[in-house]
């Protein structure tokens, strides 16, 4: 496994983000992204009624590639095979954050760290803390800079990655994503999870899923997919109705909850 120190020469003057103000209940950070909420065009995840966009992972992709990124870059170094590039970046996350509340870190009932946060701090501790959009925002980043495509998956409750991996045979199954299938699921917010371990609690018809790519952050992208399991792939011909209908039980059941910061949903998915 490899060593969060390893990375700590190489990482010399990387700064995250560390210029935030208040625009009234709204924290925000030098981006404009707002990190209190997930919802509304500036919110981190960028959730409205007819779209899902991560944006905060855009703040550490392309040019604003950082910290993060060079793990990622150092996994694809370190491990020339791609199924276990996979694992071993998965892994490194999901032993490295340890879930807590944003409450309890923060003092607020929601705030949300890019992936330059988070991996400066396990680079400088050897472990950070964080809760599901933390996790699942940092191994987006590094999966990217490891040479695979990545989404965020977002369901009534909770947020979770996937990674574009069709060759990879553990994975009891895997997802579509707009109909494409081969998409493993990386659930980082249990102790003991394995790669690929799709948590049947959350896998419900309130799924959505956005690919990660870069872009400006003012720029919104349509980029918004029903997520099915394989076994019910979503046809071109319905994705239409399907992502309306997803999208409509996602913001009535789940954004809600997460722009009012709810937390219990999100511990569901820990240590299953």
């Amino acid at each position: 496994m490899l060593a969060a120190g390893l990375f700590a020469p190489s990482l010399v003057g990387a700064a995250a983000s560390e210029d935030f103000f208040r625009l009234g209940r709204d924290i925000v950070d030098d981006w404009g992204v707002v990190r209190t909420r997930a919802g509304g065009i500036n919110g981190f995840l960028g959730v409205t009624s007819t779209s899902f966009d991560p944006i905060i992972t855009r703040e550490s992709l392309g040019e604003s590639g950082d910290i993060a990124w060079r793990l990622g870059e150092e996994f694809a170094r370190k491990y020339p095979d791609r199924n276990q590039r996979a694992e071993r970046i998965f892994i490194y996350v999901r032993d490295r954050v340890a879930y807590v509340s944003d409450s309890d870190q923060f003092g607020t009932p929601e705030f949300a760290q890019n992936a330059d946060e988070v991996a400066m701090t396990i680079v400088d501790n050897g472990s950070a803390l964080g809760d599901c959009e933390d996790s699942a925002v940092l191994l987006a980043v590094m999966y990217r800079a490891a040479g695979y495509r990545s989404a965020m998956v977002l369901m009534p409750g909770h947020v979770a990655t996937l990674v574009y991996l069709p060759e990879y045979k553990k994975a009891a199954r895997k997802l579509n994503l707009a109909g494409e299938g081969g998409w493993v699921w990386a659930e980082a917010t249990g102790a003991t999870n394995p790669f690929g371990w799709v948590p049947e609690s959350l896998i419900s018809d309130g799924i959505v899923a956005s690919e990660v790519t870069e872009g400006p952050l003012d720029v919104q992208r349509d980029a918004t997919s029903a997520a099915t399991v394989e076994e019910a792939p979503v046809q071109s011909g319905d994705s239409g109705n399907s992502l309306r209908g997803l999208l409509l039980l996602v913001m009535v059941v789940g954004i809600l909850w997460l722009m009012a910061g709810g937390r219990g949903a999100k511990g569901r998915a820990r240590g299953r």
